[in-house]
């Protein structure tokens, strides 16, 4: 039971018993938002919050259709540098074929000349010829040995390449082929 005699009302709350009496109440009415207030401003908050959400969801939805699409255009478009670069070795190859009457000596320098057409082409596109000199150490992943031979050479070691090989960004593109000694 409540009493309008202020001497005869207790406070449960030991910190509204430490303030003034009649001061700490008001304060604390005058700065309390009202339940109203308080759910107007948490809705702008979680609009606020939501649009930021969603904005960011299509931010990433559009990274990842950007980067799919460069994706697909850098498959679709690889070979483009390389087949660019080869393209001067087909029109010697093209032309070489045209000349009717052409000698010996002129097809030979034709084909020196398209063959240094094709190396700078590959060079270009970066691969690399692997053709180990003989006595090089055997490296398998490099080299695939045909055949050991006997040789007078340190044992494991490429006495002849059959067959180059070549690299494409340090990866093997093709073995080389070559004997190796036996080892004594």
């Amino acid at each position: 039971m409540t009493s309008n005699d202020p001497a005869q009302q207790t406070s449960l709350d030991p910190a509204a018993e430490a303030a003034a009496p009649g001061s700490a109440p008001a304060q604390d009415a005058a700065a309390a938002p009202s339940p109203e207030t308080r759910l107007a401003e948490l809705e702008a908050k979680h609009a606020e919050v939501a649009d930021a959400y969603l904005r960011s969801k299509a931010e990433i939805e559009n990274t990842r259709r950007r980067a799919d699409e460069e994706i697909a255009k850098a498959r679709k478009f690889a070979v483009e540098g390389f087949a660019e670069a080869l393209l001067p070795v087909k029109d010697s190859l093209e032309a070489a074929l045209a000349i009717q009457n052409a000698t010996t000596q002129q097809m030979l320098e034709g084909v020196h000349a398209t063959l240094r057409q094709l190396g700078q082409a590959l060079e270009r596109n970066k691969v690399i010829e692997i053709a180990p000199p003989a006595g090089t150490k055997f490296d398998p992943h490099q080299h695939q040995a045909i055949s050991v031979v006997p040789a007078e050479q340190e044992a494991n070691t490429v006495v002849a390449v059959l067959q180059k090989g070549y690299l494409i960004a340090d990866r093997v593109l093709r073995p080389a082929l070559v004997t190796v000694s036996a080892p004594k």
